[in-house]
């Protein structure tokens, strides 16, 4: 007995071709090399390159309100945020009112890099041959598998 939808060849289900999950991890690691030649004037990686987006957004920030807008865990945005910081474009501190949290805040330095980096995303489109026309519903269709952003029980961070 099969339990492949009436009319759907079981053997077509498990081929990999047909898997969501590897086009989107082969989508994922494409993008991130198309990001590379782009950002790599810029100074940043594709994960500094999200860090900054969001700091451009809002800043300061706590670091628990940027991993949870990232989707990331504090202590893997923490590495990055060093980097960051060793580069000049961010500082970190702890609230004085609450020196568990640690705020991160851009530079003058940092501002200044969202100028160079307002070309970017059309020369993300220009690599991929897509306008923004064409790339948002694509986006848009991904939002079901991006995740939700969780705060902590607690409410801490």
């Amino acid at each position: 007995m099969s339990s492949a939808p009436a009319g759907v060849d079981a053997d077509d289900l498990l081929r990999l071709e047909n898997q969501l999950c590897f086009a989107i991890v082969t989508a994922a690691r494409n993008v991130v090399a198309i990001y590379r030649p782009i950002l790599e004037p810029l100074g940043l990686t594709h994960p500094q390159y999200l860090v900054m987006l969001a700091l451009w957004e809002e800043s300061p920030r706590s670091l628990g309100d940027l991993a949870l807008e990232l989707a990331m865990e504090p202590a893997t945005l923490s590495p990055l945020v060093k980097r960051l910081e060793a580069q000049g474009l961010v500082t970190r501190a702890r609230r004085p009112a609450d020196e568990r949290v640690l705020d991160i805040s851009l530079t003058p330095e940092g501002r200044d890099l969202r100028r160079q980096a307002v070309r970017v995303p059309a020369q993300v489109l220009e690599a991929v041959g897509m306008d923004a026309a064409e790339l948002a519903p694509l986006r848009d269709g991904l939002s079901a598998f991006a995740g939700r952003r969780r705060a902590r029980p607690d409410g801490r961070e």
